[in-house]
């Protein structure tokens, strides 16, 4: 499988006991819906697969796993920070009305004072809320996504209108 066939549901934040029990935190909206009997891990560029033995899902977008022939914190330690795919054949389908926000990567951002900003490169979960990663003026620059800040999403046009906080984007060009 190559990158292209896969699709990013989370990565490894952490080893359990000593026994190779792996933590994945998902950024999937919906990992139960997942069929998680084989996951991918990206090694050094190539997609390596792991087999599920067993795993619990966790409330707080997490997971504990056991792999096969993972089988000892020495074997789970070099997991750990990496990204977990699953085939992209695997991704459940949705209705055409559902929307997230992860639906937002590649959209042109437009903000009702400074103008055309730049595409969105990353969308980033946190528990309070969802963060956009933009590329303005040759500076990473993150924002919110609040429905207060959000003037409009234009599914058609891929673009996104949004009304930033005043001096927002100073914090980011003045460093």
């Amino acid at each position: 499988m190559t990158i292209d066939e896969a699709y990013y549901i989370g990565y490894i934040t952490k080893t359990k006991g000593l026994k190779g029990e792996l933590q994945l935190y998902f950024e999937y909206d919906a990992p139960e819906l997942l069929d998680l009997d084989v996951v991918f891990a990206e090694i050094n560029g190539k997609m390596v697969p792991f087999f599920v033995s067993s795993y619990k899902l966790q409330n707080n977008s997490t997971g504990n796993f056991y792999f096969d022939d993972v089988d000892h914190i020495d074997k789970a330690q070099p997991l750990v920070r990496k990204k977990i795919y699953i085939p992209i054949t695997k991704v459940p389908d949705r209705d055409d009305e559902d929307f997230h926000y992860n639906d937002l990567k590649g959209f042109v951002v437009s903000d009702e004072t400074h103008g055309e900003l730049g595409e969105i490169l990353e969308i980033n979960e946190y528990p309070q809320q969802f963060v956009a990663t933009i590329s303005y003026q040759n500076k990473e620059v993150l924002f919110p996504l609040h429905e207060d800040m959000i003037v409009e999403i234009d599914e058609a046009q891929k673009t996104l209108l949004i009304d930033l906080p005043e001096g927002l984007l100073d914090i980011y060009l003045n460093n």
